[in-house]
């Protein structure tokens, strides 16, 4: 059982950066792969970024390559985004996720953990 935590969301102005953190608790993060979703009112959630257990490979949406990065330190079971350049349209929730897969998957269904989300938002 994993139990996740996001934290780091905020108000931002356009063209700024945030950071966010995921931290677990419960079990070793280092076999598990983590993602990135987000969601805004009436929306599906979407995939924003994964990242395979050892931190290797990661995967990102179009809409956030060469703006968003994601990383991990399984020693402190941790995984982050670093949003960069952030536009009004970012304005989400953002949810941190676990699945025991291990590689990078970017379909939500696989996931089996989920934390509560953060909210960010981006003023223009």
């Amino acid at each position: 059982q994993v139990q996740l935590v996001e934290s780091g969301g905020g108000l931002v102005q356009a063209g700024g950066s945030l950071r966010l953190s995921c931290a677990a608790s419960g079990r070793s993060l280092s076999s598990y792969g983590m993602g990135w979703f987000r969601q805004v009112p009436d929306k599906a959630r979407e995939f924003v970024a994964a990242i395979g257990w050892s931190g290797s490979t990661t995967s990102y949406a179009d809409f956030v390559k060469g703006r968003f990065t994601i990383s991990r330190d399984n020693a402190k079971k941790k995984v982050y985004l670093q949003m960069d350049s952030l536009k009004p349209e970012d304005t989400a929730v953002y949810y941190c996720a676990a699945h025991t897969l291990g590689v990078v998957v970017v379909t939500a269904a696989s996931y089996d953990y989920w934390g509560r989300g953060t909210q960010v938002t981006v003023s223009s």
